[in-house]
């Protein structure tokens, strides 16, 4: 299901001001039920954006990039190009924030990275990383061009039932959707709360174009967290995955803080890297 929503991602997402992106087609019932029916027993390692009437060339752009060859199988990964200049080490932050009144705030800062972009003279902010995510090609919903936004992997939420009303997010790229998914549905459907949640073993993929230079894309393969166990992992490859395991508390930066209806707060972080905390006063 990641597969395929990223899929999508790539061929359709971008800055609606500037760009058709069907919305309506890509959101609706019959689209995603003919989506669904594609994912089998099996992992599939090809690229498999939906086919959308009038958007077709966009599908298949996409699929070309995918399997390109940029000729940069050395670069570090998500290595902005200032970053020789310094030893500071830095990278997007997550908060989520409610006060006394029940207001809430969801925020994922990042792009103008300080330890690698150079800041304007004068203005005292740093250019955006993020233009990275354009093409240099015409005719795409991503293709660079003056006022446009570059689609971006920044995903801070918020969520509300029957009173109910949560904040929740986390660093990590094109990660951010995958680990929020996870604990959103385990929240949602399985029963646990919001810490335990966070506590348990996470996984993403790795198997659609990524949004940061090289813009790699790794067919089939997915990383997760020795935790999950042999017979899971074991189960994973028969099935076709590509499997790198980490280790145990390395995958994921989830924070989250929920106000209940009756007013009373609740929040929950991340112990992974001891860099996340939850407080309350």
């Amino acid at each position: 299901a990641m597969k395929l929503a990223y899929a999508d991602r790539e061929a359709y997402y971008g800055d609606p001001d500037h760009s058709a992106v069907p919305m309506d087609v890509l959101l609706s019932d019959e689209y995603n039920a003919g989506r669904a029916a594609l994912i089998t027993d099996q992992a599939s390692l090809q690229q498999r954006p939906g086919r959308v009437p009038g958007f077709e060339h966009q599908a298949d752009a996409y699929i070309d990039r995918a399997a390109r060859d940029f000729g940069v199988a050395e670069a570090a990964p998500q290595e902005p190009t200032m970053a020789h200049l310094t030893e500071k080490r830095g990278d997007t932050v997550h908060l989520d924030v409610i006060d006394r009144w029940g207001n809430m705030v969801s925020a994922t800062p990042s792009g103008g990275w300080l330890q690698s972009s150079p800041v304007v003279p004068g203005l005292g902010f740093a250019l955006n990383s993020r233009a990275q995510m354009f093409w240099l090609e015409e005719g795409l919903p991503t293709s660079l061009a003056p006022g446009r936004r570059p689609r971006t992997t920044l995903t801070p939420s918020l969520a509300e039932k029957d009173g109910a009303r949560l904040v929740f997010g986390t660093p990590g790229g094109d990660q951010q959707d995958q680990w929020q998914l996870i604990w959103f549905l385990r929240f949602v459907h399985h029963g646990l709360d919001l810490q335990a949640g966070m506590d348990a073993p996470l996984f993403h993929s790795m198997h659609f174009q990524g949004s940061f230079y090289p813009r790699a894309a790794l067919p089939g393969e997915m990383m997760i967290e020795a935790a999950y166990g042999a017979p899971v992992i074991d189960d994973l490859r028969q099935r076709g995955h590509i499997v790198t395991i980490a280790e145990d508390w390395t995958v994921g930066r989830l924070t989250a803080a929920l106000r209940h209806a009756d007013g009373s707060l609740q929040a929950a972080a991340t112990p992974r890297l001891m860099q996340a905390y939850a407080v309350g006063r």
